[in-house]
């Protein structure tokens, strides 16, 4: 059994810990809450018997092996880097920090402790991603990535009548690009790496944060296409252009199904059965790597987040998006 400690007592959490629920080799040891009335409820609702409002109090206590983080963007770096300085293995919820050298800070922290620090993108380790990735060959030279991940906040209401709430605030490093575009970013990065240059547009709204965004990267034999958005809804799925086929998938963020349009008209169904909840997949991977006494992993690796935030500074520079946690 690896026994969690949980930051964050919010909706995030409620889904990691359904999903935690279906993996035998997961135990809930700890809440931390900024609140005890609000954390012994958490903590009775999911059968934790420990709750702490002292962050420093859970991770002294030799009880909690990991943590799970889910607190607002900007709290990741500094409450990942005290949970591993306490030699904790940290998964810590997507976009890892506020900007690369938080990240870099991070990592920094995990090799020095020992201990495994991996970002919590759901996607990448659910098995129809894992379908995408061994089928690609299949669509022969790709020229195209196109991914598309808008959906209007069930906040920006309450922000267009004056009340600006968490998902809306730039001093918790959030925004459209955070929230919903890491999910179109964070797939292509695992697929094809790096890209050479970044082209990013924006629209900012009245709290110093972005609305929606889009964005273009280049690739030495393809480019990559990425629209995201809080403020307006898409339904479009997200394709893989080859030269053979366009690979078809149903929702970047949470792909479910996948499919084959071969240009001779034909279509191949790569869909895969899923069992668990998305969130499971990302849990499997961090306890079979602590289990292992692997440091990181080959899919949602460190490599690849770090390359993820430095897209994400790069267009944010674009358009004007600074958070407190920035140096530039």
């Amino acid at each position: 059994m690896i026994r969690f400690g949980v930051i964050g007592t919010n909706w995030i959490t409620e889904r990691f810990l359904q999903a935690a629920a279906e993996n035998d080799q997961f135990q809930l040891a700890a809440v931390y809450s900024r609140t005890l009335e609000k954390g012994e409820a958490f903590a009775a609702e999911h059968g934790s018997p420990r709750v702490f409002t002292d962050l420093e109090a859970m991770l002294s206590d030799e009880v909690v092996d990991a943590v799970y983080i889910a607190s607002p963007n900007s709290f990741h770096a500094d409450q990942a880097i005290r949970c591993m300085n306490h030699g904790k293995h940290v998964l810590c919820e997507k976009p890892m920090a506020s900007n690369s050298l938080e990240l870099k800070r991070m990592i920094g922290a995990a090799r020095s402790n020992d201990v495994l620090l991996m970002e919590a993108m759901k996607s990448t380790l659910m098995p129809n991603f894992r379908i995408m990735k061994d089928n690609l060959y299949k669509i022969g030279q790709i020229r195209r990535y196109f991914a598309s991940y808008c959906q209007y906040s069930s906040r920006y209401d309450a922000f267009k009548e004056g009340t600006v709430l968490n998902a809306f605030k730039p001093e918790f490093s959030n925004g459209s690009l955070m929230d919903l575009g890491i999910y179109c970013i964070y797939p292509m990065v695992s697929l094809f790496g790096r890209p050479e240059y970044v082209k990013a547009t924006g629209i900012m709204l009245s709290s110093g944060v972005d609305g929606e965004g889009s964005m273009v990267l280049r690739y030495p034999e393809m480019d990559a296409v990425i629209m995201y958005s809080k403020i307006s809804d898409s339904f479009l799925p997200a394709e893989i252009q080859g030269e053979n086929g366009t690979m078809v998938i149903d929702r970047i963020n949470q792909p479910y199904e996948v499919k084959i349009q071969y240009r001779d008209g034909t279509v191949e169904d790569l869909t895969q059965l899923q069992t668990h909840e998305s969130m499971y997949y990302e849990l499997d991977e961090f306890i079979r790597l602590i289990e292992r006494g692997k440091r990181d992993s080959k899919i949602n690796s460190l490599e690849s987040s770090l390359i993820v935030a430095e897209i994400m500074e790069d267009a944010r520079r674009q358009i004007g998006l600074k958070y407190a946690a920035d140096v530039w």
